[in-house]
């Protein structure tokens, strides 16, 4: 987002200049920051919205907050002995404030504020608080603006009040609550301006009568300048799938139970190829020609030469992943084309889940939200979702000893079930497949490096298996 269309009030300006301190020690740590590690140079308000009044018994400030960090040059590293600065990330918060805290809002306490608007305040994490949260499900009852910030909501869809709300303990890049077992309401931390993929495709999925994504309820968002380019997406109320189970922990509970995946795997593979053919009747295709597939494959072959660099265990493999890029522009250089959708972005098991009568649903449509925005929102093959979940059960079957069989098995059903629905199995396209996977897999290699590396061994596994040529659904 533009400096000029964010500049903050005067009273933002103050605001943040007494929270100032406070937010620095508790920003680095909440499991959504993604600049750990990394020390806070600068702290900006973009915006200061008070939903509920500071002489309220209990206020409610909402704050888009830019958080800038130099970039910690690598060991061995300079950039001409100074640590620049990498673009700054801004955050969602949602602040409670009190003159005094009740004990039990205790674990959500920030700190006390000593000057400026609020002095003589606690201020605290405001989705711990029921009736603040209470409060943030009556705005989005109620359509319309306030101050920077617009609620909308569907119609159509009964929300009730008085709905009792509870906070989700899972997420990591993001923050849920929910309601009454009947709804679920998703909070971006990390903003950027745009339509987050994650509103937009429950959208249009939802005007195509897909059943498969739970529809949007209400949302709201932050018009930061009188462009689609400055509207930053900032929450979204979906019905809540009540006794709905993930697709990692069911399979994870079959392997335990030493039992098949494939019946769960054929049908989670007919349920992502029914999302992709509703996004392709409600958004535009295009069709990836020889220039658009080398573009495609340098920016695989880009990604792999820098994680080799961030990942030596990765070295060694690194010419091998590469001959999956060059077959497949090779493949582009002679005149074979690919159409090219909206997708889902960052499909895994745990991105599925099953409902008591056995449907599976798709969630989660914002793509790896380590991606900037505009890449997010590309159309790409349908094959990128196949390959996400192809590496999933790759990580389902490492759970405990490795079951290379059952991986093999839920690999082949899903894309079985995926050729139910679309027509063709995945399967039948090896080198784009094989790409895809590759490129996956060398981005788990870097994830894991970085902040798992206890699962290192997982991508690695199946970096040493493409890297061989062979195709992409070989046993490991």
């Amino acid at each position: 987002m533009s400096e000029a269309a964010t500049r903050p009030s005067a009273h933002a300006t103050a605001l943040l200049a007494s929270l100032d301190p406070l937010l620095r020690e508790w920003l680095p740590r909440q499991r959504w920051f993604a600049g750990k590690g990394r020390p806070i140079s600068a702290l900006e308000a973009v915006t200061a919205t008070e939903l509920l009044p500071r002489n309220s018994p209990s206020g409610l400030l909402h704050v888009l907050l830019r958080v800038r960090q130099p970039i910690v040059p690598a060991q061995g590293a300079t950039l001409e002995g100074v640590a620049a600065e990498r673009p700054s990330d801004c955050y969602q918060l949602l602040l409670g404030v009190r003159r005094t805290l009740p004990p039990h809002l205790a674990p959500a306490l920030i700190g006390h504020v000593t000057s400026g608007p609020f002095v003589g305040h606690t201020v605290y994490d405001a989705l711990y608080d029921p009736h603040l949260a209470e409060l943030l499900l009556e705005r989005l009852r109620m359509p319309g603006r306030h101050g920077v910030l617009r609620f909308e909501r569907d119609m159509g869809v009964e929300i009730p009040s008085g709905l009792t709300p509870r906070m989700l303990a899972a997420e990591q890049s993001n923050s849920s609550l929910v309601y009454g077992d009947t709804f679920i309401l998703k909070l971006f931390r990390r903003v950027v301006p745009g339509i987050n993929p994650d509103l937009e495709l429950p959208l249009e999925l939802a005007r195509k009568g897909c059943s498969r994504v739970p529809a949007p309820a209400a949302w709201f968002l932050a018009e930061l300048a009188d462009t689609d380019d400055e509207t930053c997406g900032l929450g979204l109320l979906q019905p809540y799938l009540t006794g709905a189970e993930d697709g990692w922990a069911l399979a994870l509970a079959s392997r335990t139970k030493g039992e098949a995946f494939t019946g769960e795997a054929r049908a989670l593979g007919r349920a992502t190829a029914e999302v992709h053919a509703a996004l392709a009747a409600a958004l535009p295709t295009v069709t990836l020609g020889r220039a658009q597939v080398e573009l495609l494959a340098d920016g695989m072959a880009e990604r792999l030469t820098a994680a080799a660099q961030a990942v030596p265990a990765l070295r060694p493999y690194a010419p091998g992943l590469l001959t999956a890029y060059e077959a497949l522009a090779d493949l582009g250089g002679e005149s074979q084309s690919w159409t090219a959708q909206r997708v889902h972005g960052d499909l895994h098991l745990g991105q599925c889940l099953r409902g008591p009568d056995g449907t599976w649903s798709l969630i989660d449509f914002e793509g790896e939200p380590a991606r900037p925005l505009a890449e997010r929102r590309l159309p790409q093959p349908t094959v990128r979702d196949v390959a996400g979940m192809l590496r999933s059960f790759d990580y389902a079957a490492s759970h405990g000893t490795w079951a290379p069989e059952w991986a093999a098995d839920c690999r082949a059903a899903y894309c079985l079930g995926y050729a139910d629905v679309a027509g063709q199995d995945p399967r039948t396209d090896p080198v784009l497949l094989r790409a895809h996977e590759t490129d996956k897999a060398v981005y788990e290699v870097l994830y894991e490096a970085r902040h798992r590396p206890e699962w290192l061994a997982v991508p690695l596994a199946a970096v040493r298996r493409l890297a061989q040529d062979g195709p992409a659904d070989d046993a490991h």
